[in-house]
């Protein structure tokens, strides 16, 4: 792993019980939220889309959703819900906004917290600003979702999301070349991240039917099982569906732009099947933080 990422993780270990000690916290959150990393080996597999319908799906059942877009290359959630932020991740890395001043709340009954595109040092803040930052995390924490938006690939800070999560959703698609770099990340997933304990969960997008998709998760499960000792999930599949580029035309979610288009169907089964997964012991927002920043002193 980079040095980035490394001083990513090591940024704060003598404040990781800053959040179970919180006055009145009784050493425990009150809420446990669930944090969901959506990611992919490559770009142009609809893994924002996922990310956005996704979060919609959630909201449908009530739950309290915040999507964080952590594509500080391209970041591109907002356009997918036609809004046009002032402030983004930028300015409250800089400690020019608060979490809450640059958080959007959508029509969609979505919270958004815009990523900051051409921005890609949070590790190398400076002490002030990384304590700052991880305050502004915690002001997220009474959502029961957060679902992260990752940079397509393996690169800046995507490996620590995903470590940072209580399940991580990989997003592939039939074609060979999606199918490779999928296979790729989950590779690196295993490799960089000690002691994996989250649920790998896969997602066969634009799919011409049921038959392709499991064959393409059946290929990816088998090989994981035999060669990274990993057991992927899989949770289901998205056809591919005209109202999906109708939609994106439209700037709105297809879960709103055409509710009942097989796509949404796919993904609000999806959702339902994650709703129904346990989120494993000690995970949570606080969770969230500690991985993602480690220990300054190890």
């Amino acid at each position: 792993m980079d040095d980035q990422a490394e001083k990513l993780r090591e940024m704060m270990r003598a404040q990781t019980d800053s959040l179970d000690s919180a006055p009145g916290s009784g050493g425990k959150h009150n809420r446990k939220t669930r944090i969901i990393a959506v990611a992919s080996g490559k770009g142009g597999v609809g893994k924002t889309n996922m990310s956005v319908n996704m979060a919609i799906g959630y909201a449908r059942l009530g739950k309290k959703v915040v999507i964080m877009d952590a594509d500080f290359g391209l970041a591109n959630v907002n356009v997918l819900v036609d809004l046009i932020p002032k402030f983004n991740l930028y300015h409250v890395c800089r400690k020019q906004k608060s979490m809450q001043d640059i958080l959007i709340e959508s029509e969609y009954g979505i919270s958004i917290v815009p990523g900051a595109s051409g921005f890609s040092k949070i590790a190398n803040l400076t002490e002030d600003e990384r304590q700052n930052f991880i305050e502004e995390l915690n002001s997220l924490n009474s959502a029961d979702i957060i679902i992260i938006d990752t940079s397509a690939g393996v690169h800046n800070n995507v490996i620590d999301f995903i470590a940072a999560a209580d399940d991580v959703v990989i997003v592939t698609t039939p074609e060979p070349t999606a199918i490779t770099d999928a296979y790729g990340l989950i590779k690196i997933i295993a490799s960089e991240i000690d002691n994996l304990n989250m649920e790998i969960k896969l997602v066969v997008n634009f799919a011409e039917n049921a038959k392709e998709a499991k064959y393409v998760a059946d290929r990816m499960i088998t090989i994981a099982g035999q060669y990274l000792n990993l057991k992927i999930e899989y949770l289901g599949f998205v056809y591919e569906d005209d109202a999906v580029a109708k939609a994106v035309h439209h700037k709105r979610p297809f879960m709103v732009d055409a509710p009942r288009c097989k796509a949404a169907q796919c993904v609000q089964h999806i959702v339902g099947r994650l709703e129904k997964t346990e989120i494993r012991e000690g995970a949570g927002f606080g969770f969230m933080v500690k991985r993602m920043f480690g220990n300054e002193e190890g």
